[in-house]
């Protein structure tokens, strides 16, 4: 019998939904308490309509970008997802060969099941940044972002909007945990307590034990006195927190909303876009947005509204469940070539062509 073709992205989600266990399945698809966030974060793409100029010459076009620096091969790049050897054993190993492959950049989650030292040994050219989240024991944090400073990594990706973590219901009410044949592979055991089976979710007791609940404005004037490491804030949702970014020197700002993980009912990040990009506006600052990118069309939509990039996330854990690193390729080729024909019939031949004009939120149809 020949296997059916993925053809888009939710594809790879209704594979992954029959191959996946139960407690990996839910921790990876879950949203906080509603998950009003969660749908909407793929909804609200659907409001911006595309406004495609024609009769130009497309018959060649080039997705090539750079990020903080970096070239890359197209302005899709992962973003950071925990503990990934849940959805296939060679986990973050296998998502950083396809980011290599594709050429595009990497984020690694702090709570990886491969240690940043495997992935910069066994994937040296990939093109990787550190997600961080910053523990209340400062000295662990700064160890552990000068070990990714000298395993290579360029950046540093400060989660900002996980003091607390976040009510999952499906994570409660079946009581996550990391098997007992997996761990958090960036630190020693000892020092830290295992996410383990407890009353609510394993990863909530966890995160209670050693997030810092302090974390402000401070915490990043102390981080960039310890590393030399580009440093993006992840997690930004309003203009003002995006201009104080601006005044404390930070490199990019990452449009999140942590998937609709943390609190239910913020905007979606598409709608709140545009606002960020104007308050930085006459920066160096990038900006760059994820939640609900599932398609090249939503990718053209976040650059034409100001991202420099967009980064997926659960799209590539459903590959991996799927397929290993083939499934995390054919995801990344995928959006790939759906973003080039998106480009292609909207009249763009290279990024820079992507401008505000090509987008319009539905509101506005009405009045052009």
């Amino acid at each position: 019998m020949t296997a059916i073709k993925h053809v888009c992205l939710d594809d790879f989600e209704e594979a992954a939904s029959q191959s996946l266990d139960r407690n990996a399945l839910n921790y990876f698809k879950s949203g906080a308490d509603e998950e009003v966030t969660l749908k909407e974060n793929r909804t609200a793409f659907h409001e911006y309509k595309i406004l495609p100029r024609l009769l130009r010459d497309v018959s060649n076009i080039d997705l090539s970008t750079s990020i903080l620096g970096q070239k890359v091969s197209m302005p899709i790049c992962v973003a950071p997802t925990a503990m990934q050897r849940l959805a296939h054993n060679d986990g973050e190993l296998a998502t950083a060969r396809a980011c290599l492959e594709h050429d595009t950049l990497m984020g690694l989650s702090t709570l990886s099941t491969t240690s940043i030292e495997t992935v910069a040994r066994e994937v040296p050219d990939l093109k990787r940044w550190l997600q961080l989240y910053v523990y209340k024991d400062l000295k662990m944090t700064e160890t552990f972002v000068r070990r990714a400073e000298q395993a290579g990594f360029t950046a540093v990706a400060v989660t900002v909007d996980t003091p607390i973590l976040g009510k999952r219901r499906a994570d409660e009410r079946f009581k996550f945990k990391l098997p007992d044949n997996l761990r958090l592979a960036n630190f020693d055991q000892k020092d830290l307590p295992e996410v383990a089976s407890s009353e609510k979710s394993g990863l909530s007791s966890y995160v209670d034990q050693i997030q810092n609940r302090s974390l402000n404005w401070e915490h990043i004037k102390w981080l960039r006195s310890v590393t030399k490491m580009k440093i993006v804030l992840k997690g930004i949702l309003t203009a003002e927190d995006a201009k104080l970014s601006v005044e404390h020197g930070v490199d990019a700002i990452w449009v999140s909303n942590h998937g609709g993980r943390q609190l239910d009912t913020v905007p979606s990040t598409i709608s709140v876009l545009p606002s960020i990009v104007r308050a930085v506006q006459g920066s160096p600052v990038e900006v760059y947005l994820d939640g609900g990118v599932r398609t090249g069309t939503d990718v053209l939509k976040a650059l034409a509204l100001g991202a420099k990039a967009v980064f997926v996330g659960r799209p590539v854990l459903w590959g991996l469940a799927t397929a290993g690193e083939e499934g995390v390729s054919e995801v990344l080729s995928i959006l790939r070539e759906e973003l080039k024909l998106a480009m292609a019939l909207s009249g763009c031949r290279n990024v820079s062509e992507i401008q505000p004009s090509l987008v319009k939120h539905v509101s506005q149809i009405a009045h052009i």
